[in-house]
């Protein structure tokens, strides 16, 4: 079972942990996460944080899209789950909770999928492909 809990002071315990095994496949978004945090934990509208039998499983991030859009719009990122914990369904519960957390706020959420296994994942997850946007893929409503 997931375990969601917002982020709201302090990065959870186990997010060093997690934001290593990031940087050891080669993935930055965790660090910017922390230097972003330290820098103005105000520009994020959500952080969650996904535990699994207690432990730091995944984290997850919206903010207002920092791109112009056509329209008042979100950005779900700095999405990360621990290889341990994958095909588990911690990614589906983090994306499902911050989705609908922004289509609270608004009709347009974007991702930018930073390779061709977040694609898919995206995809399956009811989010458009898009060409020639800031964004890779988007969920629109209305």
């Amino acid at each position: 079972m997931v375990q969601l809990v917002r982020v709201i002071e302090t990065l959870p315990d186990g997010f060093d942990a997690l934001r290593a095994e990031a940087e050891a496949e080669g993935h930055r978004h965790l660090t910017r996460l922390a230097q972003e945090w330290a820098q103005d934990p105000g520009q994020f509208t959500a952080v969650l944080a996904a535990f699994a039998g207690g432990e730091l499983a995944g984290v997850g991030a919206l903010t207002p899209e920092p791109e112009p859009a056509p329209q008042p719009a979100l950005r779900m990122r700095r999405l990360y789950v621990a290889k341990a914990a994958r095909r588990q369904g911690v990614a589906r519960t983090l994306a499902n909770a911050l989705l609908q957390e922004a289509l609270d706020q608004a009709r347009l959420v974007t991702v930018h999928a930073g390779n061709p296994d977040a694609a898919l994942f995206w995809t399956a997850q009811g989010f458009a492909p898009v060409a020639g946007a800031a964004w890779s893929h988007e969920f629109r409503t209305g």
